[in-house]
């Protein structure tokens, strides 16, 4: 392998490690339901940085009346990403209601936010 091949797969590999922690922040979205008093961003996991991994992982939260979550379903998104939304939506705080209710929660990983 001459020094230009291998100064050119360095540069590559620069580029690849910046785009990945570019996707460091994932942002979440909520869909028609009850409004979020508080909320905890989810840590964006290592290996899914590592792989460059990004997407959007939906989760289906069932809220008490008293505004916590009391438990939260996949809908879709990838594996890697998965543990970490459904770590940091049963933190999250909505307004109180009338009753239990159900809505999905989007959690957006990637380097455009």
């Amino acid at each position: 392998m001459s020094f230009v091949t291998l100064k050119r797969f360095g540069a590559a590999a620069l580029m690849a490690l910046v785009l990945g922690i570019a996707a460091v922040n994932p942002v979440a979205a909520q869909d028609e339901g009850r409004r979020i008093k508080s909320k905890v961003a989810p840590i964006y996991p290592e290996l899914a940085r590592k792989m460059a991994v990004t997407g959007i992982v939906k989760l289906q939260v069932t809220i008490g009346a008293d505004g916590s979550v009391k438990s939260a379903k996949v809908v879709g998104g990838h594996p890697l990403l998965i543990d970490s939304a459904m770590d940091a939506v049963r933190k999250w705080k909505f307004e109180p209601g009338a009753e239990s209710t159900t809505q999905v929660v989007e959690f957006k990983f990637g380097n455009d936010n």
